[in-house]
Parts: structure tokens; sequence; C-alpha cells
């Protein structure tokens, strides 16, 4: 599929993130750019990779790292401002900062047969000034590879639906499953998903309620049959006998969990079937929970471009939960990314872009047998592995 012109780079082999970062346009007038621009995210995304956050931080920190930092750096004025900082990331096309985002992770991101990636927006609470709406940024996860591939800030929630095809054009999706919650349930979405040569795996709410409730009630009768007793040798219907499934359980710090999963190519029930781009199952995960000596009990159906495979669509759907504490908390707990007040501009979405550009390079470093935040104090104390993590 056409990738969109704003955003689309020739390939860089190297991995080296400075060079990436060279690539992006310089948006100052001349008589501004006291400071090449490549030293700027430079310092910047090395605070973030050290536990800094703000503005103020990245100052502090590139004057601390003075003399280390001119090693690979210009730095013909010296460190910046925090002032300096903000201007220019307020004042940088996000969709070129993006393209130096995806260049990058797309040298470092390795081919992985049907990988699960999964689309979701998070809330960027505080970057806002009186009166405006929270801002939303939507990511993709690859699940596989660990990796942030891009994301888009969005006005609000429901403009979602609108930011995820625009995402889709700029990603390297072939071969692989990209699921979606609820808001990105829709038709258009499907299509363009099929369109990047990918499949689908969509959650399905009251949002598209006819399609809702025609799959809610096919699966819950199918599924009632085939749960229900049966003498020896009875067989089973049409739809009930089509069924795949899975059964999972899950004991986790007094959290006891069964997870059925079924599946299902018969379709000829659905009368919109030829609407949604590539359609060939439809899926539901009953979820058992036992909590504190309380059990509930949960369904969740989906829509899916995927052939019959049930061991596919329960990675595919477990792959999506995945985002919520491989994304969504890390970037709140150690990168404290609710907190962050930068609104200026740009700025909260070019921060927001850095912050998935720093997780990615703590992610793919294999080499501390420790999680984000212990990776974050060995950068802060060890020059080497900092250089390692900027791939020079």
């Amino acid at each position: 599929m056409q990738k969109h012109p704003e955003v689309k780079t020739n390939k860089l082999t190297t991995t080296s993130l400075v060079a990436h970062l060279a690539r992006v346009p310089d948006p100052r007038i001349n008589r501004m750019k006291a400071h090449d621009l490549t030293d700027i995210p430079v310092i910047a995304v090395c605070t973030l990779l050290c536990a800094g956050e703000t503005f103020n931080d990245m100052e502090d920190f590139g004057k601390a790292k003075r003399d280390w930092f001119k090693t690979f750096l210009k730095l013909r004025n010296g460190i910046p401002s925090h002032d300096t900082f903000n201007r220019v990331f307020a004042a940088l096309d996000p969709k070129h900062f993006l393209a130096g985002f995806l260049s990058w992770t797309q040298s470092v991101r390795e081919a992985v047969a049907q990988e699960v990636v999964a689309l979701d927006g998070k809330a960027l609470r505080r970057a806002l000034n009186k009166d405006q709406s929270v801002k939303y940024v939507v990511s993709a996860w690859a699940e596989s590879n660990g990796l942030v591939l891009g994301q888009l800030k969005v006005a609000d929630k429901s403009n979602e639906i609108t930011a995820v095809p625009e995402l889709l054009r700029v990603l390297e999706l072939s071969g692989c499953i990209v699921t979606l919650d609820a808001m990105g349930c829709q038709k258009q979405i499907a299509k363009e998903i099929v369109e990047a040569d990918a499949d689908h795996v969509l959650a399905l709410k009251s949002n598209q309620e006819t399609v809702h409730q025609e799959m809610k009630t096919f699966l819950d009768q199918s599924v009632a049959e085939l749960q229900a007793p049966r003498l020896p040798g009875a067989k089973l219907s049409g739809s009930a006998a089509t069924l795949a499934c899975l059964e999972t359980v899950d004991k986790d710090h007094g959290r006891f969990e069964i997870r059925r999963y079924y599946q299902s190519t018969k379709l000829d029930w659905f009368a919109d079937k030829e609407k949604w781009e590539g359609l060939q199952s439809v899926g539901m995960v009953e979820s058992i929970r036992e909590v504190a000596g309380k059990t509930t009990v949960e369904r969740r159906y989906y829509l899916s471009s995927l052939s019959l495979g049930i061991e596919t669509l329960a990675r595919a759907v477990r792959g999506h939960w995945g985002v919520e504490n491989k994304l969504h908390w890390v970037m709140d707990v150690c990168f404290r990314e609710d907190q962050s007040r930068a609104r200026m501009g740009y700025a909260a979405e070019n921060l927001a872009t850095l912050r998935r550009l720093a997780l990615n390079m703590l992610k793919r470093d294999k080499t501390k047998k420790r999680g984000i935040r212990g990776k974050q104090l060995n950068a802060s104390w060890d020059h080497p592995y900092l250089l390692r993590l900027l791939g020079i």
C-alpha cells in the first residue's frame, strides 16, 4: 500500500540513532540556530534513557555530561537551555520527527511471521491548557519485537477512529496480525489493514449494535450446544460442530483465571459479511476469573480475517492485552508520561514520540537482565552502556 507522502523516507541500514535523527528537517530560521538540531533530540533522549523527564532535566543532564557529549556531538554553543529544548520540540513538525522514529525502528525491527501489532490509545492527562480536552496518543505495539512501531496524537478519544488509518499507512505491516479494541472496529479500518497485506482481529462491542447482537446470538448458542450434555454418539449441529476451541489456565498473585477461546468460519448467518473486508472468521473469549473468593464471567467477541486456527487467534487476543502493561503502564510508571506538562505547540506529541523511542532502545537491549527502570539506572552511570543504546 502507498505510504503517506509526508512521512515516507528512504531507509537507513545503520542502527545509530544520531544518523536517523540527522535527517529530520530543522524548522528554525537561521538566526535561531545556535545549536545543531541533532544535538537537541539526542541529549533529550539520553535524558529519558537515564530516567529524566522535563526540559529542565535535559539542560541539567547535558551540563553534567558536557564533556562526554562532546565526544560525539558538535555542541557549537554548549548545552541548550531548557527554554531552547521547549521551543525546538514545540516547533518540530511531528510528521517529520515521526519519520525519524520510523526509520530507526525499522532498522532494528526483526521479521516475525504473523507478528501481533496492537493499536491502542492512551491519554496525555496533564499536557493541556485550561479549558482544553485531554489529548490521546494512538500507538502501534509489536508484541514479538517488544517495540513501538509508531504513534500519532489525536485531539480526543473519539478521534482515534480517524488516526488509526493514518497510522496504518505509515507502518510496515505485511504479514502481521493487527488488533484493535472496539473503538477501531470499523469497516474502513478493516479495509485499510487488508490493503496493507495484513490480517485483523477486531474487538466487537455495542458500538456496532446489530453486528454485535447477531454474533453474540450465534456464538452463545453454538457454545451452549457444545457445552451441553449429550448422549454417546450424538452429533452436534452445524454451527456447534464448526467451533474450534482452546482453554488456558492462569494462576498469579491470588488470581485464578480460565480463558476459553472459540472460533468459527461459519458465516452464512451474517448478513453484512461482504461489507467487512477480508472477513473469514468470528471468535469469542470467555474469561472466568476468581479473585478473593469472588468469581466473574466475561465474554468478548471478535471479527477477524484469520482463517481457522484457534492458537493464532488466542495469541492475537493475548497480544493485544499486552499493550496495557508493556507499553501504557511503562509510560506512566517509568517515564511518568501522565505527569508531563509540556503543551506548547507540538511539544506534547514530539515528547510522546521521544519517550516511545527511548522505550524501544531499552527494550531491544538484551545485555542487561533488568527491567526498564533498572536499565535506566544502568544508563545513567555507565557511559559505554548508554552509547550502546544509541547504537554508537
